[in-house]
């Protein structure tokens, strides 16, 4: 398992992104400005950094070109923002960013973009030049006209990020109701929050608004009723 650095201002996102990757077997570093991210850097060396562009004091492509210019950007690092433009995704990819994920985070996005990160071939700091966002698109497995790319597709050559998997939502369901009155809620509980994890594309973000749940909470108690929170992960392997 890797050592992983997220940097991010809002706690919410600090916590939950924590609680998810620990529960996937990695060690969980925290930053909550670009202060604390370079003596994170420095003292922890992480394996996989998850920094967000919009900080109150040093915004996070600055710190990536920072890292870049001191030598730093041994790591790969995935940039985070709910407001990015193109242009800064093409500056951030070219400075030396693997990828992007747009917030609210999907958890499927999530652990696909940490583990492609982290089995990712080693190689030097990233030194290519300056690309227009129409260049981005050129190999694309669908030709992508420059005014209809999204911020993760300008991240990533062109191509969206792996789309989440459909898992059907259904808003009718059978249950068995000659069992203990426990094993009764639970079984409607998880069918609860599997259907609208399934009508929300899989945000928790949207999913905790909708059900009225802190995301922290959300989230452990998805995995306490044993709702499978890989599934989107699983049906975007072959991708």
């Amino acid at each position: 398992m890797a050592n992983i650095l997220v940097v991010d201002d809002e706690l919410g996102i600090r916590d939950l992104l924590s609680d998810i990757l620990n529960d996937e077997g990695h060690t969980v570093e925290l930053a909550e400005n670009a202060a604390q991210a370079r003596s994170a850097r420095q003292i922890g060396r992480p394996d996989l950094v998850l920094l967000d562009i919009w900080m109150p004091d040093t915004d996070g492509v600055t710190l990536l070109k920072e890292w870049r210019g001191t030598g730093q950007l041994t790591m790969p690092v995935i940039m985070m923002s709910g407001h990015a433009t193109i242009d800064t995704a093409v500056e951030a990819t070219r400075i030396g960013a693997m990828s992007f994920l747009e917030k609210p985070i999907t958890l499927q996005k999530l652990l696909k973009a940490v583990d492609a990160a982290l089995t990712r071939e080693p190689s030097a700091p990233r030194s290519a030049p300056v690309m227009e966002v129409a260049e981005l698109a050129v190999g694309a497995a669908v030709t992508t006209h420059a005014a209809d790319l999204t911020v993760e597709a300008a991240m990533t050559g062109g191509q969206s990020l792996p789309t989440i998997a459909d898992l059907g939502p259904q808003g009718q369901r059978t249950f068995e109701l000659d069992k203990p009155l426990r094993d009764a809620r639970d079984a409607f509980e998880k069918a609860y929050f599997e259907f609208h994890l399934a009508k929300e594309g899989g945000s928790m973000t949207r999913v905790a608004e909708k059900t009225g749940l802190e995301r922290t909470h959300l989230y452990r108690k998805l995995k306490q009723l044993g709702v499978d929170l890989s599934r989107g992960r699983r049906g975007n392997a072959a991708v």
